[in-house]
């Protein structure tokens, strides 16, 4: 026993000294930072760690032990994006022994991470938009802005759809807005009767500022199309301004329109199109949104469900 806890020890004092040696060399030779050369020895201490708990030499580590570490690292509470990290301080120090000759294979080099879980979309209840919408329209901008908060909702916009379309894009008599997604794709929206409403009142205004050859929906004080900062400044403003409890931007409003499109209608199809998703597989996010309300109101309603 006492032998084992000796050759265990001395195996582990072998690879403190290679990381050691290949600190120093992102040290003195790579010249990385202080706060990146402290993530390397972080990461690759707890391979210290592992190998120690393992009786596992340096030369005897392969791609299967490297995979049992990434997925002991993760079981053990280490995120995704943790795990990428190790396994990348992992690769580098594998490299560099094998520049200098002690190992032959680089054992991490098609090790994968575990995929990191998506995130789900902030978005508004309806009473937020709501809340957001009856903002003060008493001069040009916010006349303007009005308009860009109401298209954005009724219509699911992306900012750089919104911000490049035109005045020749928009059908009043129809209620639609042809717009160029992703990939240069063109789709056809319906525009709700708020939506409508505000760009009419918007157009009154828009003719005494736009320059004689402009052609976008939405100008600036300068008569130019209004960029994408712009927007995202504006709303920021405008949600500070109606007491909103988290920062506002375009997408959120895009995320809202299609969460509350799923509550009332259920039909993942029609959402996919009126978004103008290539694949199915990116409107689903929004059906984990729309259980989680379902869930919301299942424990609230259900007598089973109530917790005593």
């Amino acid at each position: 026993m006492q032998l084992l806890v000796q050759r265990t020890d001395q195996m582990s004092q072998d690879l403190e000294t290679r990381i050691d040696t290949f600190i120093r060399h992102l040290e003195k030779e790579r010249r990385l930072s202080p706060h990146t050369v402290s993530a390397y020895r972080r990461d690759l201490n707890a391979l210290i760690d592992f190998c120690k708990n393992q009786s596992v030499s340096i030369e005897s580590v392969d791609s299967y032990f490297i995979r049992r570490f990434a997925s002991e690292s993760h079981r053990k509470g280490a995120s995704p994006r943790s795990v990428a990290r190790r396994l990348s301080a992992i690769r580098g120090f594998f490299g560099y022994l094998m520049r200098t000759g002690v190992v032959s294979v680089n054992p991490a080099i098609n090790i994968q991470a575990p995929k990191p879980s998506r995130r789900l979309p902030a978005t508004l209840d309806a009473d937020e938009v709501a809340s957001l919408l009856t903002l003060s329209t008493e001069d040009a901008l916010s006349m303007r802005d009005r308009a860009i908060l109401e298209l954005f909702y009724s219509s699911g916009l992306r900012l750089a759809e919104l911000v490049s379309s035109n005045l020749a894009d928009l059908d009043f008599q129809d209620g639609t807005i042809r717009v160029i997604g992703k990939g240069n794709k063109t789709r056809v929206v319906p525009v709700g009767r708020h939506a409508l409403e505000a760009l009419k009142a918007w157009m009154l205004i828009r003719a005494s500022m736009a320059k004689k050859e402009e052609e976008a929906i939405f100008v600036t004080q300068r008569g130019t199309r209004i960029a994408c900062r712009t927007v995202q400044a504006r709303l920021k403003r405008w949600g500070m301004q109606q007491g909103a409890s988290t920062s506002i931007h375009p997408h959120m409003l895009r995320h809202s329109f299609a969460t509350h499109m799923l509550e009332s209608s259920s039909d993942l199809r029609a959402v996919q199109e009126l978004l103008g998703h290539a694949s199915i597989s990116t409107t689903q996010v929004y059906t984990h949104l729309d259980f989680q309300h379902l869930a919301q109101i299942y424990d609230k309603a259900h007598p089973r469900a109530r917790r005593s």
